[in-house]
């Protein structure tokens, strides 16, 4: 039996990782068997290597070794590709045809991405597992066949069976043995070995000097991610060969040919639904009227007391104005000063308005917006903001017989957020 250096170097297989060497002992092992293997491993990993190391030390070494790709054929036409057809079987078919297995027969038929196969045809193959038998399409004959079967799956075979996906006993038929390639990223020493060879390779290919990485550039090689595996590295191989003229790789250069560096690094992510978001936006703005809706009552109290007990009357003014700010913001912020003695009733002022409405400024975007903001939700969330500040603003005006710049004052807040107020109430 041939030890695993003289393996990797017959079938030119690149590494000394600890899991590689394991991988192909245990195809050593298991080749002068008729075993079914499994062989698993992330997409890129190299999974084709071992059936053929298989198959060439196994007695079967002189028959034929068919590799069919599973994932590349239409369902409707897999089985005819495995098993062959009558004549006459389907539209097209013209003549009978052979089909893998049947052409495969002594020697090893390699199904890769056998995951994908359709169920009808897992029922086919698992038949062709327990006694070697399969059928034509369009066919009622039985049919013998001496194959080896070895398979390959960069899906977890586990959860496919759970999800109904993949037959359970078809999956423990195939995998007699399994052989797991580990991913590229867990063999980082193997990394710039490949790199090199792959670099030599295409020197020769396109008749050009190897290309050599700069040590801080080898680091990066070897932090990269890799998802893509070995494909994925033997493809940036080629195109630093092809597209750089200067044959020493920098550290920048090479992060230019290594797409997403950053999102390629193993991160644990947690989702966040908008729903969640939404909900929690949501108990912001119910603790911001809550927190109003106290203020206001705050407000109702002291005006109610001005009203009723007389009382120091400079004094809840204040009290009033530090309230209506804290809701409404900061009132100084209004471009606007209206006359000593503007004393003139409600009525008045509303048919002037509607003869000339730009008479009256315009009142900020920041306190409309805040005010619009809280009546939204407060419609929405039905709290009674709204019959409170009429009741106030109603008392106010009867109190002072109509007049807007008294009854600002006594409401604390200023003449032009009244008026407002009163065209919104429809006072």
């Amino acid at each position: 039996m041939e030890n695993v250096q003289a393996i990797k170097q017959r079938f030119s297989i690149i590494g000394n990782d600890v899991k590689l060497n394991r991988a192909i002992e245990k195809a050593i092992q298991v080749a002068p068997t008729d075993i079914s293997v499994l062989v698993t491993g992330e997409s890129g990993v190299g999974k084709e290597a071992l059936p053929k190391i298989i198959h060439g030390l196994s007695h079967r070494k002189h028959g034929k070794f068919i590799a069919v790709n599973c994932g590349a054929i239409p369902e409707g036409t897999i089985d005819s590709e495995l098993f062959g057809h009558e004549k006459g079987a389907f539209t097209g078919a013209t003549q009978t045809r052979s089909g893998y297995f049947e052409e495969a027969d002594g020697g090893t038929i390699f199904l890769d991405e056998v995951g994908e196969l359709p169920l009808t045809t897992q029922v086919r193959l698992l038949r062709v597992l327990e006694n070697g038998e399969f059928l034509k399409v369009g066919s009622s004959k039985v049919q013998k066949t001496d194959v080896r079967i070895v398979a390959a799956t960069n899906i977890n075979m586990f959860e496919a069976i759970e999800k109904e996906k993949f037959r359970e006993d078809l999956y423990y038929r195939l995998s007699t043995v399994e052989i797991f390639l580990p991913p590229l990223r867990n063999r980082k020493e193997d990394i710039h070995l490949l790199f090199r060879k792959f670099a030599s390779d295409f020197a020769q290919k396109y008749k050009m000097p190897t290309i050599r990485l700069e040590e801080d550039a080898i680091d990066l090689l070897k932090k990269y991610r890799w998802a893509g595996n070995v494909r994925q590295l033997r493809n940036v191989a080629e195109q630093v060969s092809v597209l750089e003229q200067n044959r020493t790789i920098t550290l920048d250069t090479l992060r230019g040919y290594l797409p997403d560096t950053g999102s390629n690094l193993p991160a644990v992510v947690k989702s966040q639904s908008s729903d969640s978001d939404f909900g929690s936006e949501r108990e912001i703005l119910y603790k911001f009227l809550f927190d109003m809706k106290g203020d206001l009552n705050d407000l109702k109290k002291l005006t109610m007391e001005l009203m009723k007990n007389g009382g120091d009357r400079q004094k809840v003014q204040q009290e009033n104005k530090s309230l209506i700010n804290k809701i409404y913001g900061d009132e100084s912020e209004v471009d606007y000063e209206p006359a000593e003695n503007d004393d003139t009733p409600v009525e008045i002022l509303e048919i002037e308005q509607q003869k000339d409405p730009s008479s009256l400024k315009t009142i900020p975007a920041a306190l409309e917006d805040k005010y619009h903001f809280a009546e939204d939700i407060q419609e929405e969330e039905t709290l009674s903001l709204h019959d409170k500040e009429l009741e106030l603003i109603k008392k106010a005006l009867e109190r002072n017989k109509g007049k807007r710049k008294a009854a600002a004052s006594e409401l604390g807040i200023s003449e032009r957020t009244l008026y407002r107020k009163i065209k919104q109430f429809d006072l």
